[in-house]
């Protein structure tokens, strides 16, 4: 034994007892089932919420600047978007921090209920500085949200489809946005301006209380557990899904590959898993920072600022704007779910490369176009769907990324940095286009989109050097747990360079 396999053993409290187990093959060769559905729908609910809160920030941006509501400038009401991405960042590293220390299960409730009670203040906001307070607090919930959603969407979904769903899933943010979109239209246009804005912050929060029962059906992950020095409960949560599959499917097909050797631990050190991975995976953190900011400026900037473009740069009425996000909203969402199941065939390489460059250079010419008036308010909003076919799928996937390139027991943590690091990087861009919108120049603006299609473009450069193949491969095989007992059992866990 290495000495750095006994100085690790000694920081991570290695009980010594060694647990050979299928439970990760047992997962990954379940066919799709109504259990499954259980689980994107209960866990992927959060990516319809971020697309609602986020759209719906946007849609009400330019009535929020009216006296009879709260009279903020177009800077100030563009960040509002700020803040709520701060509140974000804070709440994927705490709460992230927590889904890898505690387990995944344990904070979908209480990430969904801080989203639901801030999502209701904001709607009672009475001036900017209320206003920006709350936003903060339902971004935290929502970032909180997606390092436990996301570890165990992933560690719940089998192998070979694993790509599409977490695409799919992803692309569901625009679900959220579409309904927002269409209830802010609807309660600008019937209601009156002084209070409509509030209710569509309480829809959002509508949409959250319907789902938090749903949850309590949810298990833990028994991937986790397995790496916790649980392997009892893993066990009899994996029976029991079996058991639920079973009554859709009552032949199940026999678990492929070796079994996995796990070492069991009393506790985990986040500095050394953090040594771990930045040892044996640098090139992955290059990737995922690279994808993460790309994708989080593009869509920070564009759409908490989307409708303050529409009525100040192409004519478009106040109460009419949320429309335009309909169909731009349809084309994002289709974006991954018709290019998804191309990551699962073509693989991660091929697709993240190509849906980021592509997007890029379709961004370029969009703007270019713009500068030179050569767009009205309907073609601009066919140009952002092509743009955006394709830069759904890519954002989606970096999510995917960050998701599956990480032991387990790093993996809520591995989400939560790089979505925290790019989103940080981020997190100022509505509050740069606020400015550049308030400039009233299309060429100052189109250099807010030219440094959103750079971005997108270097990612997809990266991506086209780094990306790993992921796709049909257990997450034991593509990231080698950190508890994996090396050297020892019938069998060693491949991990990918």
């Amino acid at each position: 034994m290495t000495q750095e396999r006994t100085t690790a053993d000694a920081e991570l409290s290695a009980t010594g007892q060694i647990v050979e187990t299928m439970i990760p093959r047992r997962l990954d060769r379940l066919p799709w089932s109504r259990w499954h559905w259980l689980v994107v729908i209960g866990l992927g609910i959060t990516w319809i919420l971020d697309g609602f809160e986020v759209t719906v920030v946007g849609a009400i941006a330019s009535v929020l600047t009216h006296p009879d509501t709260l009279h903020l400038s177009a800077q100030q009401s563009a960040s509002v978007g700020t803040f709520y991405l701060f509140g974000a960042i804070a709440g994927a590293l705490f709460f992230g921090y927590l889904t890898d220390r505690i387990g995944r299960k344990r904070l979908f409730m209480v990430t969904l209920s801080i989203y639901l009670a801030f999502t209701v203040a904001s709607g009672l906001s009475w001036d900017y500085w209320s206003l920006v307070t709350f936003r903060f607090f339902a971004g935290a919930g929502i970032g909180g949200e997606y390092s436990a959603i996301s570890s165990a969407i992933d560690e719940l979904t089998p192998a070979r489809v694993r790509g599409r769903v977490a695409l799919a899933i992803n692309g569901s943010w625009w679900v959220g946005t579409a309904l927002a979109a269409f209830f802010s239209y609807e309660l600008l246009s019937n209601l009156d301006e002084a209070i409509s804005w509030r209710f569509a912050f309480f829809l959002g929060a509508t949409l959250a209380g319907a789902v938090i029962m749903i949850r309590q059906f949810i298990p833990e992950s028994p991937r986790w557990l397995l790496t916790h020095g649980r392997p009892e409960e893993a066990e009899q949560i994996v029976a029991d899904i079996e058991r639920e599959v079973r009554k859709q499917h009552p032949v199940l097909p026999e678990p492929e590959g070796e079994p996995i050797v796990i070492e069991l631990r009393d506790r985990l050190s986040f500095l050394d898993i953090g040594k771990y991975v930045v040892r044996n995976y640098p090139q992955r953190g290059l990737l995922g920072l690279s994808l993460m900011t790309g994708q989080a400026f593009l869509y920070n900037s564009i759409f908490f600022t989307y409708t303050l473009v529409l009525t100040r740069f192409l004519g478009v009425s106040e109460s009419t704007a949320p429309l335009y996000l309909i169909p731009f909203a349809v084309g994002n969402f289709l974006g991954p779910l018709l290019l998804g199941p191309l990551f699962d065939t073509l693989g991660r390489r091929v697709m993240i490369t190509s849906t980021y460059l592509i997007s890029g250079a379709l961004l370029i010419v969009t703007g270019e176009l713009f500068v030179h008036d050569k767009l009205d308010a309907n073609q601009m909003t066919i140009a952002w769907c092509l743009i955006f076919f394709f830069a759904s799928a890519g954002a989606s996937s970096a999510y995917l990324s960050v998701s599956e390139l990480f032991p387990v027991e790093a993996r809520a943590m591995a989400i939560a940095l790089f979505y925290a690091f790019g989103t940080g990087l981020a997190a100022l861009s509505p509050t740069l286009f606020g400015h550049l919108i308030q400039t009233a120049s299309r060429t100052s603006l189109n250099y807010g989109y030219l440094l959103g299609a750079g971005l997108m473009i270097a990612a997809g450069v990266v991506a086209s050097f780094l990306a790993v193949p992921a796709e049909r491969r257990a997450l034991e095989d593509v990231a080698i747990p950190f508890t994996a007992a090396r050297a020892r059992g019938p069998t060693a866990i491949a991990a990918s360079s």
